[in-house]
């Protein structure tokens, strides 16, 4: 007990000291003892690692759960030692939601079809940002959040007893001054000795420390490549996906709108058999769509195309009845038939007998080809 108490008055006596030096000091009344420049340099830069790590970790944090009671639940888990309970993306949601709605209106329908597509995608994209945000989790919030949990409370405990050590060592050299009787210096004196010992050493540990940062910002790169990586293969995937699911949509929507691009394509041939009265009286009452004019049928081309095998450049277009049309997206042409088309340019197109409805013959210029009708906004 008896120790204890010595104990406790020696930390009480410590810290009066220290308090009493450190007020000196503010008030100007005490010398300091300054760390050398370099010193100086290593804690700024430190200082400047901590504080950007801390915001380019809470903002990635962000980023990847947008959702604030989502990421509040998430550190709870961590801070219990608990593991984090899978949650289901937007993206998987929004697929469920389609695929039942696509149930409810019917599969068969055009809507529930295009529902179902959507959906299926919806779904991919899902799956493929939970995929980013484990691997990005791992590999870049991971480590930061170990060096400010694990690295920098080590820096910041060296240095506070650092700031300690230093205090008491200007507490000494003022109270040797303040000595007048040789015992009173030679105690001062080698009580002197041994604190700018302890302080010497205290600040070659928190140099060695500091001086870490650096193998710390080579850690943290090599975890900010392997970020990138992730959120290249996940925007990769995600561009994939929805091309998958434009050119399902743009195959769907030509089936859909055939009869509007090259509705008058039979007119041009002589109908198989008379309509019956009741469809000609149905037919009469439906207003005019227009339609893209069809060229007519010229020695040595209907051959051709009704067998599928068409050369853009042996054909010739209307006189009369042609129509303009503005590019929607970029398209590359897959074979010498067809026409590349770059986003928002203008071009003529027509139709001829017996072509697929899905495709419509471009001009531009001098060059001519096949381009497919759901990349086209066709107008009047």
């Amino acid at each position: 007990m008896d120790f204890n108490v010595k104990k406790l008055a020696s930390d009480a006596g410590v810290f009066f000291s220290r308090a009493m030096q450190f007020t000196e000091e503010k008030l100007g009344q005490a010398e300091k003892t300054e760390l050398d420049a370099h010193f100086e340099n290593l804690m700024a830069r430190a200082d400047c690692t901590k504080n950007w790590t801390e915001k380019i970790l809470r903002q990635t944090e962000v980023l990847l759960q947008p959702n604030l009671s989502a990421r509040v639940e998430e550190f709870l888990y961590e801070k219990l030692d608990r593991k984090v309970p899978s949650r289901v993306t937007n993206g998987e949601l929004l697929a469920q939601y389609m695929t039942e709605a696509a149930n409810d209106f019917g599969p068969g329908t055009p809507y529930g079809k295009t529902l179902i597509k959507v959906g299926e995608t919806q779904r991919r994209l899902g799956a493929a940002e939970r995929d980013f945000i484990q691997s990005a989790s791992i590999n870049f919030l991971t480590p930061l959040r170990n060096f400010l949990e694990g690295d920098w409370r080590t820096i910041t405990k060296e240095r506070r007893t650092l700031q300690n050590c230093r205090l008491d060592l200007d507490a000494c050299k003022a109270r040797l001054k303040k000595a007048k009787a040789a015992e009173a210096k030679a105690a001062a004196e080698h009580e002197l000795r041994l604190t700018q010992t302890e302080f010497d050493r205290q600040a070659e540990v928190t140099r060695l420390l500091l001086e870490g940062i650096s193998s710390t910002h080579v850690n943290h790169l090599r975890c900010l490549h392997e970020f990138v990586e992730s959120q290249t293969n996940y925007y990769a995937q995600c561009y994939q996906y929805m091309l998958d699911l434009q050119k399902q949509l743009g195959s769907s929507k030509g089936e859909i709108f055939s009869g509007t691009f090259v509705g008058n394509a039979e007119s041009t041939s002589p109908p198989a058999a008379a309509a019956s009265p009741p469809a000609a009286a149905a037919a009469a009452t439906l207003p005019a769509v227009p339609t893209i004019p069809v060229v007519p049928t010229i020695v040595g081309v209907p051959s051709a195309v009704a067998e599928g095998v068409l050369n853009p450049n042996e054909v010739k277009p209307p006189a009369s009845g042609t129509r303009k049309a503005r590019v929607l997206y970029d398209y590359e042409a897959a074979d010498s038939t067809e026409l590349a088309l770059l986003a928002d340019e203008m071009i003529t197109v027509y139709s001829l007998p017996g072509m697929d409805p899905d495709w419509l013959i471009g001009e531009r210029g001098n060059q001519k080809g096949k381009v497919p009708v759901t990349y086209l906004e066709l107008l009047s």
